[in-house]
């Protein structure tokens, strides 16, 4: 109890917890430091955090309303499966059409000799280049050129025309 007969020990031990909590929560709210390297999937979860649909608050009353208890997928279908053919050798770690991230594992191309890893992210429910954005990895861990990329997206955004012009024959 001695402790607590100085009472300027306790305020400066409070203060020092609370500046080392405050820190600690800047990583925990999405904050990134400057010069420190995040990956493809740090940032897709940076910005599924920063939606409005993620941050919006809820109570149980919002099941009971009109439409609330419903889910809608905001994903292209034509896209999301071009997605899923053209990177078809490599295996699938993730899947969450919800959010539209398919994140792959590291897989050889046929006829190639370097194994890459994907992330895939579909932003928006229309057929639009602007809804797709992928992003590869070499097994070293580094990303491919832009162009490499630009190739791929460019495949499954070809495929997913064809998908959606096979659909409209029918």
């Amino acid at each position: 109890m001695t402790f607590l007969k100085n009472p300027t020990k306790v305020v400066l031990i409070v203060a020092i917890c609370l500046t080392a909590a405050s820190c600690s929560r800047l990583r925990g709210l999405g904050g990134v430091r400057v010069g420190e390297k995040t990956t493809i999937d740090d940032q897709i979860a940076l910005n599924r955090e920063s939606s409005e649909d993620y941050n919006k608050k809820s109570s149980i009353w919002d099941l009971f309303g009109p439409g609330k208890g419903e889910t809608k997928v905001q994903v292209n279908r034509y896209l999301w499966t071009a997605s899923l053919d053209v990177l078809s050798f490599l295996p699938v770690q993730s899947v969450d059409p919800f959010t539209g991230v398919i994140v792959t594992g590291y897989g050889t191309p046929p006829g190639g000799g370097r194994s890459y890893r994907a992330t895939v992210h579909i932003s928006d429910p229309s057929l639009d280049a602007r809804s797709l954005k992928v992003a590869l990895q070499t097994s070293g861990g580094r990303s491919v050129s832009p162009g490499t990329a630009r190739a791929v997206e460019d495949a499954i955004l070809t495929r997913a025309r064809q998908l959606r012009v096979r659909d409209k024959r029918l």
